[in-house]
């Protein structure tokens, strides 16, 4: 199987811009991604490399996961706060070979490195870009013999843990159905045809971002915004590791995760795809109120015109909802679970009576 070439760009106003939409078939090769197995290029991702002796103990305290003592071969995700601890820096990091591997949007991949390079004062630290491109592979099939020879492995590696490649590189699991190839950018077109050849179909990043949109999985700086806080979007375990020393925006973190209810909750929004389509960015209006802000919105091949939303914590499932003049309606089973109060706010509920 060879890569179309029909490859059409993705939109230069979006975050993909440089990235390949589609190869003429969005929808089915999405149909692709959930039946079979494919391969979306997104070497438009940044990726930085940390060396150095102090280099984990040091991230470890810049940033919100616990990853001063990570194993080698370890896959996470981490954040970076602000003071008042709003999202500033999102990435994948995996730890193998004695190198710190971070991989992030390609609108922060400076940004990033400055403010890391900024931060290591005296630390054994050493902070690169990195010439890698990071190629995911999506599907159920990815197990399949031809699939695994094409990758030049035995077996997958296990959920959140990477393996070095012979030529340079690693292979990383994220999830069940999911990883990235993470290469040197002078092999992406051999890795491409290579697994072509195995009847790993191409596809461009709608289907990635359809299929993530699905899971209800934010991304920086679309689904987020200036004020998010990591509680709101699901990053609280993920990403966050809640029993580890002090960092930037710290305070925050504990306060919500103590006191409980973040003031606004990530859903899935089924739109009204007959009319012009909103923006990421919209704001979300129930009853001409503003009660939230619209994140990615996409084609799905099965649910329709969809998005993410960052919406009021506690505003009910059937409300009615219009973006740009645009019906919505929130997927209920995308709500997440009530509010347990943590042993802070049952502090104050006892002191007050139990009136709240």
């Amino acid at each position: 199987m060879t890569f179309s070439g029909r490859a059409a760009p993705a939109p230069d106003a979006g975050p993909d811009a440089g990235a390949v939409w589609h190869y003429g078939d969005p929808l089915g090769e999405q149909r692709a991604m959930a039946d079979a197995a494919v391969v979306v290029d997104r070497s438009h991702r940044p990726v930085l490399t940390l060396t150095g002796d102090d280099r984990k103990t040091w991230l470890h305290s810049l940033t919100t996961q616990h990853v001063s003592d990570l194993p080698d071969g370890a896959v996470t995700e981490n954040l970076s706060l602000d003071g008042q601890g709003r999202v500033e820096d999102h990435w994948v990091q995996t730890e193998l070979g004695g190198v710190t591997y971070l991989d992030t949007e390609s609108a922060r991949g400076e940004a990033l490195l400055s403010y890391l390079r900024k931060m290591v004062f005296w630390s054994d630290v050493t902070v690169e870009p990195a010439d890698l491109a990071v190629l995911s592979l999506l599907g159920p099939r990815l197990a399949d013999a031809t699939v695994l020879e094409a990758l030049g492995v035995g077996s997958l590696p296990a959920e959140r843990t990477a393996v070095a490649l012979p030529d340079g590189g690693f292979l990383r699991r994220l999830k069940t159905t999911e990883l990235d190839l993470v290469v040197p950018r002078d092999q992406v077109e051999r890795w491409r045809q290579r697994l072509g050849d195995a009847g790993v179909r191409p596809a461009g990043v709608w289907a990635y971002e359809a299929h993530r949109v699905a899971a209800l999985r934010p991304r920086l700086g679309v689904d987020t915004d200036e004020r998010t806080i990591p509680h709101e979007v699901g990053w609280i375990g993920p990403a966050v590791h809640l029993d580890k020393g002090c960092y930037r925006g710290q305070e925050t973190v504990a306060r919500v995760h103590n006191l409980g209810k973040p003031p606004r909750m990530l859903v899935l929004l089924h739109l009204d795809g007959s009319t012009d389509r909103p923006a990421t960015g919209d704001p979300v209006l129930a009853g001409g109120r503003a009660v939230g802000r619209l994140g990615t919105v996409i084609d799905h091949v099965d649910e329709g015109l969809v998005a993410l939303a960052l919406l009021k914590r506690g505003l009910p499932a059937d409300t009615e909802l219009t973006v740009a003049g645009v019906p919505a309606v929130i997927d209920a089973d995308s709500m997440p679970a009530p509010d347990v109060a943590g042993a802070g706010r049952r502090a104050v509920e006892r002191l007050r009576g139990g009136t709240r």
